[in-house]
């Protein structure tokens, strides 16, 4: 998987698939790393989408493997876990690659990887993907954060879109194998086109919220499920 592999693939999808996927954008991008947001709906409940999400042969995209096979893929969803794939023999023995490492599970609920993707890995980068599964009245809200930062050879203007529309590939994989995404519903395009329409009308902000506004619900969430100090 080659750098520009990489970036040509990401073209493709980002052209063909991303109206499916709710929201997405660059975040955060700064001179040594970038921060991606892809949010999605589906009609599964949390357990299913778990259930799914352990399984990313059935959703991970076969076009950013190393084996181009998605079958090699598996996922031990506990904390140290990996995030793997097989690579086949050839002649001279079995192979494997690490994609990413479980640092935080609560199933249902969210999975946290530690790992650089594709290309990335042979840099100096470090990668942290947070997936939220929230249940809706109509089946469960996805989205996935993913935290790149450290010392590349490539300018992180040029890569990071690319990341970005690769991320949103797994999600929209994702999403399809639990039955497609959902269209946004009536009062989420009118928030979404009011919030694009305050954000055009105000002046320029001298204090960007920056990474703290794209995890605000997370850390909430969180904050709100830890013990109380005694």
């Amino acid at each position: 998987m080659t750098i520009s592999g990489y970036l040509a693939g990401a073209a493709i999808v980002g052209a063909l698939a991303f109206s499916q996927v709710a929201a997405a954008k660059v975040v955060d991008q700064g001179d040594t790393g970038f921060t991606v947001a892809h949010t999605a709906q589906v009609a599964a409940s949390p357990a299913d989408v778990w259930k799914m999400l352990r399984m990313p042969e059935s959703w991970w995209s076969k076009e950013h493997s190393w084996s181009g096979d998605a079958a090699n893929f598996w996922l031990d969803s506990q904390a140290g876990g990996c995030f793997c794939e097989k690579l086949p023999d050839t002649g001279a023995g079995v192979g494997s690659v690490q994609h990413a490492r479980v640092l935080f599970s609560k199933p249902g609920q969210l999975l946290r990887l530690s790992g650089a993707f594709g290309p990335l890995q042979g840099e100096a980068l470090s990668g942290t993907l947070t997936i939220q599964i929230k249940e809706t009245p109509t089946g469960s809200a996805l989205r996935f954060d993913y935290v790149v930062g450290g010392y590349t050879r490539f300018k992180v203007a040029d890569i990071a879109p690319a990341v970005d529309k690769v991320i949103g590939e797994q999600l929209l994989g994702l999403a399809a194998a639990l039955g497609g995404a959902l269209p946004p519903t009536r009062d989420e395009k009118a928030a979404s086109e009011g919030a694009d329409k305050a954000k055009a009308d105000a002046p320029a902000a001298t204090d960007e919220p920056g990474l703290d506004a794209a995890v605000a619900d997370l850390v909430d969430e969180e904050a709100k499920s830890a013990p109380e100090e005694r």
